[in-house]
């Protein structure tokens, strides 16, 4: 299970990360609330701890975005805001869970497994046009077709989904699916994403990647 930690207080950031590690999670943890949006949108993550009273987006927005994006992971809202209208607010934004500092870790534990509990078996998926990508089984389907993706097409392909028709950069495609030290260079985006224009053809999609000079790649619907 993967957990994202979206706190501005390095020290509580840290400190839950460590003690989720502890029990046996994969956790991250990021420090602004532009960084813990862009890090909610890869759809990656089985459930987000997020703070309100963040850098550069609020938790409300940073809420609010990832559900109109439709990603239906559980949100814990971990906040010292304890007025009833700061946690209605939160609701409404998308959050499912409110709870109010200072926790009590046994509580926060708690709270985090009965979140992972009601998510059950639901399907973890990202969808464009007639297309699915499961996000367990690294399957591209369309209908009754499907076909697997390796692990890199696999990250190209979820990262382009996400980003739907806003353009997503060969740089940040490259630092994000091959990382900061890596020695792969744009050729190796233009060969994955070769790859996954076949794929998505061959069962039948009616998604495709389209590349704009200077700009990066992002994905048009036929029709």
């Amino acid at each position: 299970m993967k957990i994202l930690i979206i706190e501005d207080e390095r020290t509580l950031a840290d400190s839950l990360k460590l003690m989720l590690t502890s029990k046996g999670f994969e956790s991250e943890a990021v420090y602004d609330g532009e960084s813990g949006e862009e890090y909610a949108m890869l759809g990656i993550y089985d459930l987000i701890i997020l703070d309100i009273m963040l850098p550069f987006r609020n938790g409300y927005q940073v809420a609010k975005d990832i559900r109109k994006k439709h990603i239906s992971v559980p949100i814990l809202m971990l906040t010292a805001r304890s007025e009833i209208e700061d946690k209605v607010r939160g609701l409404d934004s998308g959050a499912d869970y409110y709870l109010t500092k200072p926790f009590d870790s046994r509580e926060l534990l708690a709270t985090v497994n009965a979140l992972l509990r009601r998510q059950g078996t639901q399907v973890n998926e990202l969808v464009f046009g007639n297309t699915h990508l499961d996000l367990e089984s690294a399957e591209l389907a369309c209908d009754d077709n499907s076909v697997s993706l390796s692990a890199r097409e696999f990250e190209v392909m979820r990262l382009l989904m996400v980003s739907g028709k806003n353009h997503i950069s060969k740089e940040s495609l490259l630092t994000k699916v091959w990382g900061y030290d890596s020695n792969a260079v744009e050729n190796h985006v233009e060969v994955y994403v070769g790859f996954l224009r076949k794929k998505l053809s061959s069962i039948g999609s009616d998604i495709h990647i389209e590349a704009v000079r200077r700009l990066g790649y992002h994905l048009e619907c036929d029709g």
